[in-house]
Order: C-alpha cells, then structure tokens, then sequence
C-alpha cells in the first residue's frame, strides 16, 4: 500500500516542495518505502475563500498561479485548495480571485477542502471536475457522525487531530482509506480555542483584503492572534503532544489498520522546522541526517535559501 503525504504549499514552501519531489527522484534509497507525494494543499494569497493559515496578506499574479499548477501538475501532483474559511457568505462566491484560481486548475486532477456547505454547493454545481475534501475545521468527534460524513460524496475526509491515537475508536471507522489524519498537529491536544482561531484567521485575511483598496494611511491594523495555550513551532515540542502521531507508528500501525492517507501541516511555517519535519517523516532512519544535509544544500544551490558571506573588512 502507498503512504501518501499532502504538503503544505503553494506559495511560501512551493520552492522546497519541489526541490524535495526531485531529490525523491534523484535518491530514492533515502526514502521511506511506498512513500508517494498525494497533494500539495494551501492558497495563492491571499484568498478571500481561505482558511486556517494567514498568508500575511500576500498576493500572487495571475502568470506565478499558472506556472505552480503547471509545475506541480506535471509531477502528476494535485493542487488541494484549502478554502475552509469558515465566515463564507453567497455574496463572497462571486469573488473574481478565488475563481480565477479554480478556473486555472480545473483540469481534473486536482482537488479543494471545504467546511462552508455555501461553498461546496457552490462548486459542486459550476466546478464539477475537482475532487472534494471534507475539513478537519468540522471537529468531528462521534463515530456515527464521522462515518456519516465518509458515506458522503467526499473523496477524502480530515478527521479531527484530537482522535490520532484513540485506536479504539479508529477501529469502528468504516471507510479509513477516505480518512486523512493530521501528523504533527501544533495545537495542544483538545485546544479550546481552535474554533476561534478558524475563525479569526479568516478575518484577518478579510482585513488584507481590505487594505489592498486604501491607500496606506487609512489602511486598518491586521490583529495577531495570541494563544495561551501554546505559540511554540518545533517538532520538538510537538512529538511529545498525545496526538503526533510518529512516523514509525504511520508505517508500523497506522498503515496496516488500513489508513494511508497523512497531512504535514506547515503552510506557515519555518523553513528550517519543515525541513527537520519532511527528514523526520519521510528518510529512513539511517539515511535521516544525510537526507537532511542534501536537501538543504539543495535549497542553498538553488538559492531558495541562503547563507551569507563576511562582509569584506580591511585592517587596520
């Protein structure tokens, strides 16, 4: 059975996402057996219809969207538009840039997470090609209702971090092939304010796109958000949560259960965290630090990240 990864980016992390597909490529003794690349998900900021990542009001042109479906297309790799915001109104549907993005890549393969049952009516009815993902933003936690939503038209189904490793009740879902279980969730396990977090994050996006029409100094203040529960990003602190789920345990457990369907969240994130994050889940043991060492090397080759030389001093 393949073990499939969706990886987050499509802007910020697409450069390494590509570079990592080549070195999977190029030195296939590094990688973990079955290993198979199923999505890159996220937006092209900043994305009216977007959820759960703030893009720090970015915005792509029309000729970058082309070419990263393109690109990504041609690596027979989908793009999953992440458009979970969860405040989506039928006036919003109508947005010129999201629909833009859906017209570009509506050539079959490629894919689209919802929460919004105003949305996904909405491109069910004029997007038909696109392959659909129900959101994890939903928190469903009951077994009947998580196996009422795989029952549905939906071609896979986020379950909620919280039941990673509730095994018991893993094992009274009917249809894991659909499931998809998020890894290295950074929230801490049953985070109260998750819901809320959805939401403002969709606000802040609105606010950005706010901005875009007024001129700088009448330009409103995008909030930060703050959560007392936990704003550290290391995959340090996050292996110790009772939800990460371990990649030994995706391949040892996880797998032979019948799951094979696994999210790396990150569309944010620190360079240096995703690429501790994709050595840790994806490099056989042996092989982990030199996978590590030959993918950052690459980034620096191909100047997607850069060291800095002394500046020239002169003495005395």
């Amino acid at each position: 059975m393949s073990v499939k990864f969706h990886l987050p980016g499509l802007r910020k992390n697409f450069p390494l996402n590509m570079v990592l597909v080549k070195m999977m490529q190029t030195y296939p003794e590094y990688f973990r057996e079955g290993l198979e690349i199923a999505s890159f998900f996220g937006e092209f900021p900043t994305s009216k219809w977007n959820g759960g990542r703030y893009n720090f009001g970015d915005q792509c042109s029309a000729e970058y969207i082309r070419q990263v479906i393109k690109a990504v297309n041609a690596e027979g790799i989908p793009i999953r538009f992440t458009y979970t915001n969860p405040s989506i109104t039928e006036e919003d549907l109508a947005d010129p840039y999201c629909n833009f993005c859906l017209r570009e890549a509506d050539n079959g393969l490629n894919e689209v997470i919802v929460v919004s049952p105003i949305l996904e009516e909405y491109i069910r009815e004029w997007y038909p090609n696109y392959k659909i993902t129900s959101s994890t933003c939903k928190e469903l936690k009951d077994i009947d209702a998580v196996n009422a939503e795989l029952d549905k038209d939906y071609n896979i189904v986020v379950l909620d971090y919280n039941l990673n490793n509730k095994f018991d009740f893993l094992e009274q879902i009917k249809k894991k092939e659909k499931c998809e279980l998020l890894a290295n969730c950074c929230c801490v396990p049953n985070c109260p304010r998750r819901g809320e977090h959805y939401k403002f994050m969709a606000k802040q996006g609105q606010i950005a796109l706010e901005n875009q029409k007024l001129p700088a100094n009448k330009q409103k203040t995008v909030p930060h958000w703050y959560c007392e529960y936990g704003e550290n990003t290391s995959l340090y602190i996050f292996k110790n949560y009772e939800t990460h789920i371990s990649p030994d345990d995706i391949w040892n457990k996880y797998v032979p259960m019948g799951f094979n369907q696994f999210k790396l969240e990150g569309r944010t994130a620190n360079t240096f965290l995703l690429i501790d994050t994709y050595a840790y889940y994806f490099a056989k043991p042996e092989y982990r630090d030199e996978m590590r060492f030959v993918l950052t090397t690459n980034l620096q080759a191909n100047k997607i990240i850069s060291v800095n030389r002394p500046r020239k001093e002169v003495w005395p």
